[in-house]
């Protein structure tokens, strides 16, 4: 019995082998793949440092958005309010600079402290009310849209948008790289440092692992969960100053989308590299995934329906390799 079974444990172990390749890998194989056969077929429009450039533009803001999203996620919560609250912000920012004649700065000063502000709204109302991070969130983001109309009375603010503002997202102040790409790096950069190379970091990776044990270890699990909120809110009022900037508008509904593009990024990055983590390098490879998704989409002249069923398809397949990996790991 010993001898039939032997084969069978070996192919059950290089199975799971290649699963964990899949599940490790398959993101990043897939993105390479994309960019590969987009190249083949679209030789003079895709593989060029025009295009490249231009997609890390477009897909800047969202990596901002995302990356902020990570932190929450990997204390074990969701925000779902993120969205929102970029349509919210991108209103309120134009909104001081031109109906309240506001200096920029302290426009944006002003709307990043909201955004904290809403984070930590949301951190407390999940630790200490103990309502599920779901619910509290997506109701927060529902008063956010509320709030959104009820400050612009459903109208886009568009008219005395000074031109200081639209520079900060369309310029290009550094070596002729946009600025969005470099407000980027700095934001999911400083990110990765916060969680991968501080004992900030190290706390919140042991709340998302295990909230009992990381209690048990003198860590205060609500304080590191509130500043998982925080930081999410903060990156969601980020995106809505930029996408306002880049629209040359506050608009209630403009920044929404950003919420599955999001989710859909992180839950890619989760299956990257790492077996089922959220962690900042994971999510922007996924968000590259997606951005490059859109752009062969955009240059093969693909409906703009298309672009909605890419995404749902991305967000399914990052949940499924993401379970296949805790799955893997916990084997």
């Amino acid at each position: 019995m010993s001898e039939t079974s032997a084969p069978h444990r070996r192919l059950s172990a290089r199975f799971k082998t290649g699963l964990g390749i899949v599940a490790n890998y398959g993101t990043i194989i897939g993105l390479l793949g994309m960019m590969l056969a987009f190249s083949i077929v679209s030789p003079k429009a895709f593989p060029t440092i025009n295009n490249f450039v231009n997609v890390l533009n477009q897909a800047s803001l969202a990596m901002i958005i995302a990356a902020g999203l990570t932190v929450a996620v990997a204390v074990g919560e969701l925000d779902l309010s993120i969205g929102f609250a970029a349509s919210l912000h991108g209103i309120l920012v134009t909104g001081l600079i031109v109906s309240n004649q506001l200096p920029i700065s302290i426009a944006i000063l002003i709307v990043m402290v909201v955004g904290a502000g809403i984070g930590f709204i949301n951190g407390l109302i999940v630790t200490k009310v103990h309502v599920n991070s779901v619910i509290a969130t997506l109701g927060t983001g529902t008063i956010l849209t509320g709030l959104a109309f009820a400050y612009s009375a459903g109208v886009p603010i568009v008219a005395g948008v000074p031109d200081a503002f639209l520079s900060i997202s369309l310029g290009r102040w550094l070596l002729g790289i946009p600025n969005n790409i470099v407000i980027m790096v700095v934001v999911v950069g400083g990110l990765w440092l916060l969680v991968e190379r501080t004992s900030i970091g190290q706390e919140i990776q042991a709340v998302g692992g295990n909230p009992s044990a990381a209690r048990l270890a003198g860590i205060s699990v609500d304080r590191i969960k509130i500043l998982g909120f925080v930081v999410s809110g903060v990156c969601a009022a980020i995106t809505g100053i930029l996408l306002a900037s880049r629209l040359g508008s506050g608009t209630a509904s403009a920044g929404d989308s950003y919420l599955l593009t999001a989710f859909a990024a992180v839950f890619l990055g989760s299956a990257t590299l790492r077996d089922g983590e959220f962690h900042i390098l994971g999510t922007l490879i996924g968000a590259l995934i997606i951005a490059f998704g859109f752009n062969g989409l955009s240059i093969f002249g693909a409906p703009t329906f298309s672009q909605y069923v890419l995404q749902g398809t991305i967000l399914i397949v990052a949940v499924g390799l993401s379970s296949l990996g805790r799955t893997i790991a916990e084997s």
